[in-house]
């Protein structure tokens, strides 16, 4: 399964966060870490803090934080919400052409386990599963206080 860009701005958005959960970011500075255009991530952050994943604050000394504790928030819901319906194949749309072999084809539930494995594995981890790593991320993105966060 291949995952949008949507999806992996929403996952770097969180990381991004996560990294230094105590400090506001800015769109800006997330868009230069990970070198992706403002409008995109714009988009993103609003979609974000519209699931109660972010928080924002606007104008002098705002930006963005985290709305949950990065143990709350699991991948497989983020990437549930941020994905399209899962339809792998065109047997699961309703609007696709009819499939010659729809009687006798056993594909379809191949695929629907494999999705439903897909989450399982995502269900079983969190945003801060992901971010353990705090200070080497931190350091990567070029984060202010990268020095002095604790591992």
């Amino acid at each position: 399964m291949r995952l949008t860009t949507f999806t992996d701005y929403s996952l770097r958005v969180l990381m991004y966060l996560a990294a230094d959960p105590d400090r506001r970011a800015t769109v800006a500075e997330i868009c230069a870490a990970f070198d992706v255009k403002a409008n995109h991530l714009t988009k993103v952050v609003h979609y974000l803090g519209r699931q109660g994943w972010v928080s924002t604050v606007r104008g002098k000394g705002g930006g963005l934080t985290l709305a949950r504790l990065p143990e709350a928030i699991r991948l497989g819901d983020v990437v549930r919400e941020t994905e399209a319906p899962d339809l792998p194949a065109e047997c699961f749309s309703s609007r696709g052409r009819p499939c010659a072999i729809v009687g006798q084809c056993r594909l379809k539930g191949v695929l629907a386990e494999a999705v439903e494995a897909f989450y399982a594995v995502l269900d079983g981890y969190t945003l801060a599963d992901i971010t353990a790593n705090r200070q080497g991320l931190a350091q990567l993105l070029r984060l202010p206080a990268a020095t002095g966060l604790a591992a």
